[in-house]
């Protein structure tokens, strides 16, 4: 990306092991995020270009000296983040925060809407998927875990979803849709989503939300609250990342209860104040999901097929469409495009 709107398609030089603990992995499926458009909307020009994409299933063609877990013709899931594995905060599943990992497309790593891709610390970074060829049908779902379905997931878990649980979601994008389906197996009784799209909330109830709101604003939060017994929902996943949904957050929630955020937040003076969170003893959390925390929990739903989180694709691309991409999905044509080389 060479700035706002400026998606371009490069030829590029081939990756090679850098370290003894990387891992060359050719892409054999990958996709455009929904946050991927916050610098397709806003990112100032920039002549070197960055590249894009943090999602991405493979098969390793290579590794380094000291990996160990890892062989060559390994199918793998690549989490969004790189992380070692071993450190005090991968210990403690907060992958995200690992002291010498990082994030694709930084530190001179490149990014998944590629072909091929260099992967730092491979042993703590890559799982291993054993008996998937690179055009089985689940392919589209074992994508989700990179990253999608894991923040879904790690909404509702930091928002403590429980049985018998009533929840509201805000978003009826990739993440959110599938917050709904983390909160439909963490045991939500009712699910709220709060969405305008009838596409995608026809598939959010697929999932298992009981009931979709599509007002926005004073009318959305009114319904809302009348939906969940006049006081508000006790636990809030918002799903989309800019004010005002973090302020139908603040409007929706139950005194006493949680805002989980995982929408990469475009904004830094969210009202955390008296009148907002403090007052009422609400509890605000979230963050970028760790998401190789989440895996191999996920994984086996998937495989055996009890989950379909892969349905959030609505289109197939190749790499010479990825700019278009970039549009459908901007402009709502999409709801989630996955790329295929």
């Amino acid at each position: 990306m060479y700035g706002a709107s400026d998606v371009r398609v490069e030829t590029v030089p081939d990756p090679v092991l850098q370290q003894p603990g990387d891992a060359l992995v050719r892409i054999v499926r990958s996709c455009i995020c929904g946050s991927d458009l916050h610098p397709y909307h806003s990112m100032p020009a920039n002549p070197e270009g960055s590249p894009m994409g943090h999602e991405f299933l493979g098969v390793v063609e290579d590794t380094g000296a000291e990996v160990s877990t890892l062989r060559v013709g390994d199918f793998v899931i690549g989490p969004f983040a790189w992380s070692d594995g071993t450190c005090e905060f991968c210990r403690e599943g907060l992958y995200t925060s690992c002291l010498h990992g990082g994030f694709w497309g930084a530190d001179g790593v490149g990014g998944a809407q590629a072909e091929a891709l260099r992967v730092p610390l491979a042993d703590g970074t890559l799982v291993k998927v054993p008996g998937i060829g690179e055009d089985d049908a689940v392919l589209p779902s074992l994508l989700t875990l990179s990253d999608v379905y894991g923040t879904g997931y790690h909404a509702a878990t930091q928002a403590k979803v429980t049985k018998g649980d009533t929840v509201a979601v805000i978003g009826d994008g990739a993440v959110g849709l599938l917050a709904v389906l983390a909160a439909k197996q963490l045991g939500a009784e009712r699910i709220i989503l709060m969405g305008r799209h009838k596409d995608r909330t026809d598939l959010g109830l697929e999932f298992g939300a009981t009931d979709v709101v599509a007002e926005r604003g004073e009318e959305g939060i009114a319904r809302v609250r009348e939906l969940s017994g006049g006081h508000g929902a006790p636990k809030v996943l918002e799903a989309v990342g800019h004010m005002p949904a973090y302020e139908q957050a603040v409007g929706i929630v139950r005194p006493g209860g949680v805002i989980s955020r995982v929408g990469v937040p475009q904004y830094d003076d969210a009202p955390v104040g008296f009148e907002s969170l403090f007052g009422p003893n609400i509890t605000l959390n979230g963050g970028p999901a760790p998401v190789r925390a989440y895996i191999e929990e996920l994984l086996p739903a998937v495989l055996d097929g009890t989950v379909e989180p892969g349905k959030v694709f609505d289109r197939t691309i190749g790499f010479d469409e990825v700019p278009d991409g970039y549009r459908a999905m901007d402009e709502r044509e999409a709801l989630k495009v996955l790329i295929r080389p």
